[in-house]
């Protein structure tokens, strides 16, 4: 069947229909990774957007359950250059073409994404369609993609949060491909990590088991008072979609925990840790999303090769004189990770728990957990 890619700047891109018969709606993104498609698909902090994925062989070694980063794919499209009807890899349960029509995920593929990504580089990231059908016309699905509400503004993390607080790592903690860490068992000196729920991904919760720590995930609006009762040894604060402005909430929570006890975030918890300590964010023009952005760490002078996945970040010269800037985005020298000069909190705009990788920034994991054995201690 016939499908189409239409954007809001009247740009169209024919295809061919894969995954659901199904219209994703949503603001287009390019992601430069060249393997882990399956955790892409199931990464909250894509939710609201279709993605348009660099590598053009997508599908070729299935699906399976243990490299999902939640229960579902979250994407609300997917563009591809080739996308491969069959599996051949012996950890495959479902080819990546009924994974996403299980889950209602429209696919269109032999769409050159080249023109695609220099596009949306070129003009920016934007809203777009993806149809099926013999009869698809181009002005009004051109108009149905500029109705779409825009994400800058949107509160979208308190729709993908877990509505109720639930344990994690207490029994025995899995690894990248879900197998179990023998002799990694959570132990007598576990830390308790209460983690917020913007979106958060399951390998952020397998790093802080790896680091012996035992989770509670809450909600994303669980308020300070309810986070301190639980006697927690540090926070996190998650990934997740959308704009960090309207996340007020988040915000305060932050601004009342700071100081009271060790505080860890990443992606949009970062962003919301410069909003708390004074700063100011931004919309990138394209976003960063992949899994081979370099990152200057500013404390040690080295190089990591990140994954990356989000559409705004913190404004450095908004940040106030008790915030240190520590890592830098070496594409576009944008901020890439900050601490507080005093309090025990850091965050950092990309993914150190990257599945299936790069592994450059695991390290961060361990910074925490030596955090809280020093706050611990005092």
């Amino acid at each position: 069947m016939q499908a189409m890619l239409a954007l809001e700047d009247g740009r169209t891109f024919r295809g061919k229909s894969f995954g659901a018969q199904a219209e994703g709606l949503g603001e287009v993104v390019f992601n430069t990774s060249l393997t882990g498609y399956q955790e892409i698909f199931t990464d909250p902090s894509y939710a609201g957007q279709i993605v348009v994925l660099t590598n053009p062989h997508i599908g070729n070694y299935g699906t399976t359950p243990a490299d999902a980063e939640a229960k579902r794919p979250y994407i609300e499209g997917l563009v591809t250059r080739e996308f491969s009807p069959v599996s051949s890899n012996w950890r495959s349960t479902l080819v990546a073409d009924e994974y996403l029509e299980r889950y209602g995920v429209p696919v269109i593929a032999e769409v050159d994404t080249r023109a695609v990504v220099r596009h949306l580089r070129a003009q920016g990231v934007m809203r777009g369609v993806i149809a099926s059908g013999e009869d698809l016309r181009a002005e009004e699905l051109v108009e149905r993609a500029r109705a779409i509400r825009s994400m800058a503004g949107a509160d979208l993390a308190s729709g993908v949060s877990t509505k109720t607080a639930y344990e994690w790592g207490a029994g025995e903690p899995r690894n990248q491909t879900g197998d179990p860490l023998l002799g990694e068992q959570v132990g007598g000196d576990a830390m308790h990590v209460v983690a917020y729920d913007f979106g958060i991904k399951e390998n952020i919760l397998r790093m802080l088991a790896r680091e012996n720590c035992r989770v509670t995930v809450v909600p994303a609006k669980t308020s300070a008072d309810e986070v301190l009762a639980m006697k927690p040894d540090g926070v996190f604060f998650s990934n997740g979609p959308g704009d960090p402005e309207p996340l007020e909430y988040a915000v305060e929570t932050i601004q009342q925990l700071q100081g009271k006890t060790p505080m860890f975030g990443i992606c949009l918890g970062h962003q919301l840790f410069g909003l708390a300590l004074g700063g100011k964010t931004y919309k990138l023009k394209f976003g960063h999303h992949g899994g081979n952005h370099p990152i200057k760490n500013l404390e040690t002078g080295k190089v990591e090769i990140t994954a990356q996945n989000h559409n705004f970040n913190v404004d450095p010269e908004s940040l106030p004189g008790d915030v240190a800037v520590t890592h830098v985005n070496l594409n576009d020298d944008t901020l890439a990770g900050l601490k507080h000069k005093t309090d025990p909190m850091f965050s950092v705009q990309y993914h150190p728990e990257a599945s299936p990788g790069p592994h450059d920034s695991h390290y961060l994991f361990k910074d925490f957990r030596t955090m809280m054995e020093e706050w611990r201690k005092a």
